[in-house]
């Protein structure tokens, strides 16, 4: 990895771990935390392909806390990780910040192998609660009774169940070492829905709190001189916290927490002495802090929140957004068109409803939600729920179209089974970022859904090869009595720049042959039949004729097209943008064994490792199944065909 070329101010130049950071006066941390934002916006507007808005947002907190806790040693964990880039640079890694999200460079985010001070892989949300108190549990048992353990999380992701799961057990683990920063910006890349949005906002803005708050601190103030006593006087704050509170009872209160907040998230040496205070406070604490995504940026600060959430690259100095004007039109993402079909389907069939958990705008459901926000719901970071709440919907003879990330939907794969596949409900789940997600790495990449969709009874597993494909896909799906119907499509653009194609039902399980060939076939399912085509015309190039067949359903199989293929060819490719274990090449495979044929078949996909990050193009290329790898293959798998005068092929006989 190159060195930076970025400059950094001259306290964070001396910092290259947070012990460095620890050599300062606290009066300088507010001079720390300027020069870490600068950075971050120096780096990012020039690097793009990055997060921005939410490391912004915590710049101080994060200064705030390498500075007072003695990490390492200490156990930080970030939920998600979208804002752990001021974490990164504090950490070793300012140096070669700027290959963020690149290909063999520093990880989006916090990431174990990476970084002693990443304690906990992240990337799906919610997480940080209950691996920070796994953490806790474990240096109380092995006597480090010493060690503290600190779960960052956001407003957007204290939404989730799995949050709620692991402050319910917390409370219960009244030695445990923990303390949870809810850091409330009121601004998920999505405004933020629920109760308990309005919940965190009466908090902060009620007045019973913050005097509460005042008396608080005064006493804690006081605590450091106290010495042994401590404790009563912890006792006494408590007593006071609980009697002012419970006029307004404090549902974190109610779970065992001691709570204490709202405090201001950027006010880095209020923080810091509030999070020294709080090392001596024994058990399951949270700190609430207010602040801004964006924060200390201008032109984030005052623009839309879901647009510097990854802004891409932009001119630092004036706020412009860089976009590269495509020169002749391009084809729409495949999330575009699902976006403006689910509203055409839902103006001509009343029943269709949409559903998504907290990604309106990443998955384009947002149109209809405009369009019709009666039938559109934003259900929060949930996904276990809105599939419930979408079988709930289908029981009452609705079609709710459930738009889950491919990665997300693994979290509610018992959903899937037990409340939609079991009572054969009629829920069409579109699964958006399927296969390589791309810069978000691992955390990120839609491996597994063949895999684990095809395994379900009743559920139908289809794939569009492109933007003509999933409209009709998305037809059939909504037509009567169609039970649970899969359709994943992946990050990016399609292939058509004319896509507002007339719509018709297709055939549930039936593929297409798109070219005849002689020597091989290749079997493709879903956008890779594009690499495919390329491939053949490749092929042909080189004396090869090769066959190419869209099965567009893993599951049902088209047979009748599986019969044709096995009838006719002994060298067979199957390629797909997901799971080579488990995925379309093992059903086909499952396939040949049930009725006895005999072939020598290659599977080109996803193996069985987790997939750093990188371009799609950059991975699809390194797992051997763009247009390149299906011609290498097809050559290894055809050794006899030479072309010796390009238009003559020999063929030995076989």
């Amino acid at each position: 990895m190159h060195m930076s070329q970025y400059n950094p101010g001259p306290l964070l130049k001396e910092i290259n771990l947070p012990e460095d950071l620890r050599k300062l006066t606290i009066e300088q941390l507010p001079q720390v935390s300027d020069e870490v934002r600068q950075y971050i916006v120096d780096v990012i507007s020039e690097i793009g392909n990055s997060h921005f808005g939410a490391s912004l947002g915590v710049v101080e907190l994060t200064v705030a806390l390498h500075y007072v806790f003695n990490t390492p040693e200490d156990q930080l964990v970030w939920d998600v990780g979208h804002q752990a880039y001021g974490h990164k640079i504090l950490t070793g890694r300012r140096d070669v910040f700027h290959t963020n999200r690149l290909k063999g460079g520093i990880s989006g985010f916090p990431k174990r192998s990476e970084s002693v001070y990443d304690t906990f892989g992240v990337g799906h949300s919610s997480t940080s609660i209950s691996g920070a108190l796994g953490m806790a549990v474990a240096n109380n048992y092995k006597g480090h009774k010493e060690r503290q353990h600190i779960a960052v999380i956001g407003d957007g992701a204290m939404t989730a169940g799995m949050a709620f799961e692991g402050l319910n057990h917390a409370g219960f683990e009244k030695d445990a070492n923990l303390l949870v920063i809810l850091n409330d910006n009121c601004m998920s890349i999505d405004p933020n829905v629920g109760a308990l949005k309005d919940y965190l906002t009466d908090i902060t803005t009620s007045h019973t709190y913050n005097k509460v708050k005042d008396e608080v601190w005064n006493l804690l103030g006081k605590l450091s001189k106290f010495g042994p006593d401590a404790r009563t006087v912890v006792s006494k704050v408590s007593t006071a916290l609980k009697g002012s509170l419970l006029k307004q009872s404090n549902l974190f209160e109610a779970l065992n927490f001691r709570y204490f907040g709202p405090v201001d998230g950027h006010d880095v040496i209020g923080l810091a002495k509030i999070m020294e205070d709080l090392k001596d406070i024994p058990g399951p604490k949270i700190l609430h802090c207010i602040t801004k995504k964006g924060k200390g940026y201008k032109f984030s600060e005052e623009g839309n929140p879901t647009q510097w959430h990854a802004p891409g690259v932009f001119n630092k100095d004036t706020g412009e957004i860089v976009k590269v004007l495509p020169k002749s039109p391009e084809p729409p993402k495949y999330q575009d068109v699902f976006g403006h079909t689910i509203v055409e389907l839902a103006e001509k069939n009343d029943k269709i409803m949409g559903v998504t958990p907290a990604m309106p705008s990443g998955c384009s459901l947002n149109i209809m939600m405009k369009a019709m926000p009666d039938r559109a719901f934003d259900v929060g970071i949930a996904e276990q729920h809105a599939v419930t709440f979408s079988a709930g919907l289908a029981t009452q003879g609705l079609v709710p179209f459930c738009n889950i990330y491919s990665s997300f939907m693994q979290r509610a794969y018992d959903q899937v089974v037990h409340d939609v596949a079991l009572q054969n409900l009629n829920v069409v789940f579109c699964l958006d970022r399927a296969g390589f997600a791309g810069a978000d790495g691992a955390t990120h990449h839609g491996a597994y859904d063949i895999a684990y969709m095809r395994s379900i009874p009743n559920m139908i597993v289809a794939a569009p090869m492109n933007e003509a494909e999933l409209r009709n896909l998305m037809f059939t799906s909504q037509q009567e009595n169609m039970g649970p119907f899969t359709i994943r499509y992946p990050r990016g653009k399609g292939m058509m720049t004319e896509w507002k194609t007339s719509m018709k039902p297709v055939k549930v399980g039936s593929g297409r042959k798109i070219t005849s060939g002689e020597d091989i076939a290749i079997l493709t399912i879903g956008h890779p039949g594009n690499f495919a085509q390329e491939a053949v015309v490749e092929l042909n190039e080189k004396g090869i004729s090769a066959a190419h067949y869209d099965m567009r359903f893993v599951k049902p199989l088209d047979e009748t097209l599986l019969h044709e293929v096995f009838s006719k060819f002994d060298k067979v490719i199957t390629v797909e943008d997901g799971c080579i274990m488990g995925g379309m090449g093992s059903a086909i495979l499952e396939f040949m064994a049930d009725h006895n044929y005999q072939c020598h078949v290659a599977r080109l996909g996803i193996p069985d490792e987790f997939i750093h990050h990188g371009t799609q193009e950059e991975l699809y290329r390194d797992c051997d199944f763009d247009a390149q790898g299906i011609v290498e293959k097809a050559m290894l798998m055809l050794p006899e065909v030479k072309s010796s005068l390009g238009d003559q092929k020999i063929k030995k006989s076989v």
